[in-house]
């Protein structure tokens, strides 16, 4: 195991994959530490869909179709040898805070009540604990969206309409000879100064 520090530092996204298989056990080490990432309520309203190998297809079928394919501007990333799309439950959170040690925050009335999505949080935080954890197999990963092809991965994937797809991750062997710098890559990053307000605002 890396130390933290040097693994969140070291972290970048990868969008470019050499193909090689991850081994299954690999894969399971990395979703049993997102299965602890902190949840509203102890709810964990989130799943997480692992594609494998051939399994990838159904995605990249969903969202790049070969009309699509033609010009994108990162071919590597379909290398990926697993695609893992998080979906958040909010049904889930919301039965959670009707229950008796919750009822009083008035959140299990319905979604509207939540000010905060936490489904949409909790199922972020298992995400970044994914991408921490490649970062430390020393696995490539890439956090995106579903390329405007939402509806069409859901039911590829046969994701119940009540859930709410949040985000995918490809992992893999990163391959270091074809990888793109996204287009905010150039963007400085804000100092302390301006982010962390002490005391107040």
């Amino acid at each position: 195991m890396g130390d933290l520090g040097e693994v969140v530092r070291n972290r970048r996204m990868s969008r470019a994959f050499t193909g090689a298989a991850v081994e299954p056990e690999v894969v399971d080490r990395l979703v049993d530490l997102a299965a602890r990432a902190p949840s509203a309520g102890n709810t964990r309203g989130w799943h997480l869909v692992v594609l494998s190998n051939d399994e990838t297809a159904r995605y990249w079928d969903a969202t790049l179709p070969a009309e699509r394919r033609e010009g994108f501007a990162w071919p590597g990333l379909l290398l990926a040898p697993v695609v893992i799309v998080v979906v958040a439950d909010p049904g889930a959170y919301v039965s959670r805070y009707a229950e008796d040690d919750k009822r009083h925050t008035g959140l299990g009335e319905d979604r509207d009540a939540w000010p905060v999505p936490y489904w949409t949080v909790d199922a972020s935080m298992a995400a970044m604990v994914l991408l921490l954890a490649a970062e430390d197999e020393g696995l490539g990963a890439l956090f995106f969206g579903p390329f405007g092809a939402t509806e069409q991965v859901r039911e590829s994937l046969g994701i119940p309409v009540e859930m709410e797809i949040v985000a995918t991750i490809a992992l893999g062997e990163a391959d270091p000879s074809a990888q793109h710098r996204g287009r905010s890559a150039g963007r400085a990053r804000p100092g302390l100064d301006q982010v962390v307000h002490r005391g107040g605002w």
